[in-house]
C-alpha cells in the first residue's frame, strides 16, 4: 500500500502556478478529482501558466494520466498554458500519443447531401459505364464460346463435369419442390374459377399450358439465379479478393475461358433439361389437386394434358430455359469479375448477381412472349 496521492499548489510567479503531485497515483487508490484542482485554479487571479512538480511521486499508472489529461483539456478551454516538463517522462510520451491526432474541424457537421441533379448525373454515368462493361464482357464470352467449337478453349474438362453436377443434379430437389407447389397453386386457383362454369376438367389444360410454356422456365430460371448465379458471383469474387484472377493473368491464362466459359456452358446445357423436369413436376402438382381432391379421372386428366400441350409450347419453354441459363451465368460471372477487394464486396457481388439475373429473366420473358404473339405461335 503506497502513500496517499496528494496535491499542493504554490505561486512561483505572478502568472504561474506550480502543481505538486505526491504519493501513489494508481487505479484503486483514493485519487483526487480533477474538478477540485480546477476550482482552486480558477480562484487564482491573473493566472496564465501551470507547471507540474512530481519529485515526490512514488508511483503512477493510467490513473495519473487520466487526471492530467482532464486538467490539461479544461485549462486549454480557459486559455491557460500547461507545461508538461515537470511530469514523468513516461507520462509525457503517453500524453503526446493521446494528443497526436487533432480533432477534425468539421467532425460535428453533417455531411452535405447531394442534390437531385447530382444523383441523376452520377447514376447516368454509372449506367453508361456498366453498360460498356457488360457489352465488353458479353463479347469476350462470345469469343470464348466460339473457341469451344474450334477446339481451342482452355478450360479443364473436370471443371466442366463439376459444374454440370452442381447446376444439374444438385438442383433437382429445390426445382422439384418449387415446381410441384406452383402446379398445386395453379390447379387450386384454376379450379375455383372453372367450377363456376362446370368446366373443372379444363384445369389440366390450364396447368399444363402454363407450366410448359411459361412458368416452368421462369421458376427454374429464378431458382438458378438465386442458387447458382449467386454461387458463381461469390466464387469469382473470392478469387478476386485472393488475387487468384490476377495470378491467372500473370500466367497468361484468360479468366474468361478458364473460369467463366465452363460455368456458362454448364448452365446453358442444364437449365433446359431442368425446365422439362419442372414441367413434369408442375403437371404432377395439378394432378394431385384435380384427381384425388376433385374427383377428375386420372385418364381424363392425362388426355387433356396431351391434347392441350403442343410442340410449339414445349419448344418455347425450352428456348426460354436456354436463354435464362445464359443470362443467369453471365449475370453471376459478370458480378463476380467486377467484385472489389474486400470481404463485404463478395456479399454485394452475390446480391447484385441475383438481382441482375432475375431482372434479366423477367425482361427476356416479356420480349419472348411479345415476339411469340407477333409471330403467332
Amino acid at each position: 500500500m503506497g502513500e496517499q496521492a496528494a496535491i499542493s499548489l504554490s505561486r512561483i510567479a505572478s502568472d504561474t502556478l506550480l502543481v505538486r503531485l505526491s504519493g501513489t497515483w494508481q487505479i484503486g487508490e483514493d485519487l483526487p478529482q480533477a474538478q477540485g484542482l480546477l476550482e482552486q485554479i480558477e480562484s487564482e487571479a491573473g493566472l496564465q501558466r501551470i507547471a507540474f512538480d512530481t519529485q515526490d511521486l512514488k508511483g503512477w499508472d493510467s490513473g495519473l494520466l487520466t487526471f492530467v489529461l482532464k486538467v490539461i483539456d479544461q485549462l486549454r478551454t480557459r486559455d491557460i498554458v500547461s507545461e508538461k516538463e515537470g511530469l514523468p517522462e513516461g507520462v509525457q510520451r503517453l500524453l503526446a500519443l493521446a494528443t497526436a491526432v487533432p480533432e477534425k474541424k468539421d467532425a460535428g457537421q453533417r455531411e452535405k447531401r447531394p442534390s437531385f441533379l447530382d444523383k441523376v448525373g452520377t447514376e447516368a454515368v454509372r449506367f453508361v459505364s456498366s453498360t460498356g462493361e457488360l457489352i465488353g464482357f458479353v463479347g469476350e464470352a462470345w469469343l470464348a464460346t466460339v473457341k469451344v467449337f474450334v477446339g481451342k478453349a482452355s478450360f479443364r474438362p473436370a471443371d466442366m463435369a463439376l459444374f454440370l453436377q452442381q447446376s444439374g443434379a444438385e438442383a433437382l430437389p429445390i426445382v422439384s419442390l418449387i415446381s410441384l407447389l406452383v402446379g398445386l397453386i395453379l390447379a387450386f386457383v384454376g379450379m375455383i374459377q372453372l367450377r363456376l362454369f362446370g368446366a373443372e376438367v379444363y384445369v389440366a389444360d390450364l396447368v399444363s399450358v402454363a407450366m410448359v410454356r411459361e412458368m416452368g422456365a421462369i421458376m427454374t430460371g429464378i431458382i438458378m439465379a438465386g442458387r447458382t448465379g449467386a454461387a458463381y458471383a461469390a466464387q469469382l469474387g473470392t478469387m478476386q479478393v485472393n488475387e487468384e484472377i490476377d495470378a491467372l493473368h500473370t500466367l497468361g491464362v484468360k479468366p474468361i475461358e478458364f473460369l467463366v466459359l465452363p460455368r456458362m456452358l454448364a448452365l446453358t446445357l442444364m437449365v433446359p433439361l431442368l425446365c422439362m423436369y419442372a414441367n413434369l413436376m408442375g403437371v404432377l402438382g395439378g394432378w394431385i389437386v384435380a384427381v384425388p381432391l376433385y374427383g377428375i379421372g386420372s385418364t381424363t386428366y392425362v388426355n387433356r394434358v396431351m391434347a392441350a400441350v403442343g410442340l410449339n409450347d414445349l419448344f418455347i419453354g425450352l428456348f426460354m430455359g436456354l436463354v435464362f441459363g445464359i443470362l443467369v451465368a453471365l449475370s453471376g460471372c459478370l458480378r463476380g469479375m467486377q467484385c472489389g477487394r474486400s470481404a463485404s464486396a463478395v456479399g454485394d457481388a452475390a446480391t447484385s448477381a441475383v438481382v441482375t439475373g432475375i431482372v434479366a429473366i423477367i425482361l427476356a420473358t416479356a420480349i419472348i412472349t411479345v415476339l411469340c404473339d407477333v409471330v403467332g405461335i
